[in-house]
């Protein structure tokens, strides 16, 4: 199974571009998805949460406090290393059972936010795919559809790659600032470039 990463900042549009491969019907595994999972009710991460970071990093019904946590790791780069410390491993174990359950297909999307950050999965992926758009969009974006300010948003962004380390390590690039239409028509184009380029992989 031919891997392709797709990464991108904070409110550049990673979700958007992953829900355009599935409608051409192509699996998407996305790493936030299965790391929110890990740490909702009855998610596998919170018993180690709680012994790390103690109980009032637990929501009352058993899920990780998510505000609190994001305010901890943000300032705190211990924190932030022993919370991917636990969560990266099941991240990964989940990411390798979810490929080997995919169906044959000329490729498969795996969505990762840190990608070139952190290079836990560069070894599987075929090829790398950012989502890219100015860092006053993604201010803009992330802030009109949450409650973070802006110096909340900025400490996210500090704490990914910068836009043209992104742009310089990927092999390929969809631009997001003009609108759905013209972003399907980057992916598009994009899903038939991957189709030709992997002729003899399982159908």
């Amino acid at each position: 199974m031919n891997i392709v990463g797709l990464t991108g900042g904070i409110g550049s549009g990673k979700s958007a571009v992953a829900d355009i491969f599935l409608s051409l019907g192509i699996a998407v595994i996305d790493t936030d998805r299965i790391a929110h999972e890990l740490t909702a009710v009855n998610g596998i991460a919170n018993a180690p949460i709680g012994e790390a970071f103690g109980a009032e990093m637990l929501e009352s019904g058993g899920g990780m406090a998510r505000s609190k946590m994001r305010a901890l790791v943000f300032n705190d780069p211990k924190a932030r290393q022993k919370l991917e410390a636990i969560l990266h491993p099941l991240i990964r174990d989940s990411v390798n059972e979810a490929i080997t359950a995919l169906p044959p297909s000329a490729y498969a999307i795996l969505a990762i936010p840190l990608l070139f950050e952190r290079m836990t999965f560069r070894s599987i992926i075929w090829r790398t795919l950012t989502v890219d758009c100015a860092i006053e969009t993604q201010l803009n974006r992330v802030m009109s559809r949450s409650k973070l300010s802006a110096d909340e948003v900025n400490l996210i962004l500090k704490a990914q790659a910068p836009r043209q380390i992104r742009l310089q390590l990927a092999d390929d690039v969809v631009h997001n600032e003009a609108g759905f239409d013209q972003l399907r028509v980057q992916v598009e184009a994009l899903h038939c470039r991957y189709l030709i380029a992997t002729p003899k992989m399982q159908m």
